[in-house]
């Protein structure tokens, strides 16, 4: 049995089980903690920075959804400090590739726009980088748009963790990062693709998509994923 500790979240006194995470815990408590790379049922990769909290004692920011909480830790989820850096880290989101909403399948179905609406988001401080990015239309049912990804990784681990598959993985490093399959063949040509789509509706944005889907008309089933991942822990 795992052994109970006592943190506190926004100065309220939380029970946890060891090894659990600042996020799961707050969530257990009613805390919101905004995270576009997190995702029920998946591990934690910590990659949108988004989910940053202040811990007392520590001098820096920490990512609430991979770090473990621990007896008398005293967590921060909302100051204005952490406002700032989410918003920050929004507009950053925004600038590193082409979002242009108002073309996109998933507009009025996507967890960045959302975000973004949430927090108040309505321009960009920083010059847009303008990358000449492509589009993988080479698989028969879905589209890959390099353009919308921001690098979740929410494909990869579903992929790989949900389906067994692991076709796909982030390549290079920095801003010339990028989503790839089977080494980067095209995705239409991938030897282990099952075409399950499990991919396409663990996406948060229009970066993955069904073939046939007109603008605002892509909506992501995350109950998909979530749903399979209770059943493989039920049934380890």
């Amino acid at each position: 049995m795992s052994q109970q500790v006592s943190v506190r979240i926004d100065g309220e006194l939380c029970t946890a089980a060891e090894g659990q995470t600042i996020y799961e815990v707050a969530q257990a408590n009613g805390r919101s903690i905004p995270a576009l790379c997190h995702m029920e049922g998946l591990s934690s990769a910590g990659a949108c920075r988004l989910c940053l909290v202040e811990v007392a004692g520590i001098g820096r920011l920490l990512p609430a959804c991979t770090t473990p909480v621990n007896t008398g830790m005293s967590v921060t989820t909302e100051s204005e400090n952490l406002a700032h850096h989410r918003v920050m880290a929004l507009e950053l989101l925004f600038v590193e590739r082409n979002h242009i909403c108002s073309v996109c399948v998933s507009n009025g179905h996507c967890e960045l726009q959302a975000l973004a609406q949430k927090l108040g988001v309505t321009h960009v401080r920083y010059p847009y980088n303008y990358p000449r990015l492509s589009v993988d239309t080479s698989h028969p049912r879905f589209v890959l748009d390099h353009n919308r990804c921001i690098l979740c990784s929410r494909c990869v681990r579903v992929c790989d963790e949900i389906e067994g598959a692991h076709v796909w993985d982030i390549a290079a490093r920095g801003i010339n990062s990028m989503l790839v399959s089977d080494l980067d063949r095209p995705w239409g040509e991938s030897e282990n693709c099952t075409s399950c789509g499990k991919c396409v509706q663990a996406c948060p944005t229009g970066a993955l998509v069904e073939k046939g889907r007109a603008v605002e008309e892509m909506t992501k089933r995350n109950v998909v994923v979530t749903t399979l991942a209770a059943k493989r822990d039920a049934h380890p």
